[in-house]
């Protein structure tokens, strides 16, 4: 079935308005908390890691590479959390209706996109006011999203056919995701790593999240963000943590793609 057939395209809009009408239904401010739930998590870390123990001290713009950070972390989080328990909490339409599976994820996914994108804009106002000096080097950052949504894509494909059979996987996830975290440069500058080990350095950016975070910072924000080709010579050792988020999605597409039509009958 063609997943971009109209039928399709018109599913996933409605999953996508449906989901992010109910998301915050019921609350007194709505909408708002998509961008008071970053803005709140920043100012802890902002409190905690940069003013008390001064990290990150050593980067220009270091509040905003922190918000930067966080705004990326949090959609990778959301869309992968999302997707995972997609396909069990959309079981009934799975039962009712004939179309391709991966809509429902993916609704979950451009659900997170747009909370990203709102998020995004307050970074950009941040930045200004920040004194950040934006350069024509901001047009990577496009690549670099999408590197970022099929790394999140993937995932959550992954996520999501394994937590059909699993449900013991949530917990799991978040604990991986919470660790995940601290071992990624986001409360803290690269070079405070390479500061203690260079080595250790190396071995997080191999990471496509890390990645993608300092090469955004790099060419969004200052050249004192070190990027993975900076502490890495090797061109073939280089190329793993841009590699690695297109071979997630396309092994996450071909699992979702063989197990689905299974999904019916095991919900």
């Amino acid at each position: 079935m063609d997943i971009f057939s109209q039928k399709n395209r018109i599913l996933l809009k409605e999953l996508i308005k449906t989901d992010f009408k109910l998301r915050y239904q019921g609350s007194v401010i709505g909408y708002l908390w998509s961008i008071l739930k970053p803005l709140m998590l920043f100012a802890i870390m902002y409190v905690v890691f940069i003013h008390f123990l001064r990290l990150g001290g050593d980067v220009p713009h270091f509040p905003v590479a922190l918000l930067l950070g966080n705004v990326i972390w949090s959609f990778f989080a959301e869309a992968t959390n999302m997707g995972m328990v997609s396909i069990v909490t959309r079981g009934d339409l799975l039962r009712k209706l004939n179309f391709s599976k991966e809509i429902i994820v993916l609704s979950s996914v451009f659900g997170a996109a747009i909370n990203f994108s709102i998020n995004l804009i307050v970074v950009l106002i941040f930045s200004i006011f920040n004194g950040v000096e934006f350069t024509w080097t901001v047009i990577f950052a496009l690549p670099l999203f999408l590197e970022l949504f099929l790394l999140a894509t993937g995932v959550a494909f992954i996520l999501s056919t394994l937590f059909v059979r699993f449900r013991d996987l949530a917990q799991i996830w978040e604990v991986f995701m919470q660790a995940g975290m601290y071992a990624t440069p986001i409360i803290y500058s690269l070079s405070f790593v390479m500061n203690k080990s260079v080595l250790a350095a190396k071995i997080i950016m191999l990471n496509p999240l890390a990645q993608i975070i300092q090469d955004m910072r790099y060419f969004v924000i200052d050249r004192a963000n070190i990027p993975v080709w900076q502490i890495i010579q090797n061109k073939v050792i280089v190329l793993i943590p841009y590699l690695i988020p297109i071979l997630v999605f396309v092994i996450g597409t071909t699992v979702f793609k063989k197990y689905s039509k299974k999904f019916a009958e095991i919900l």
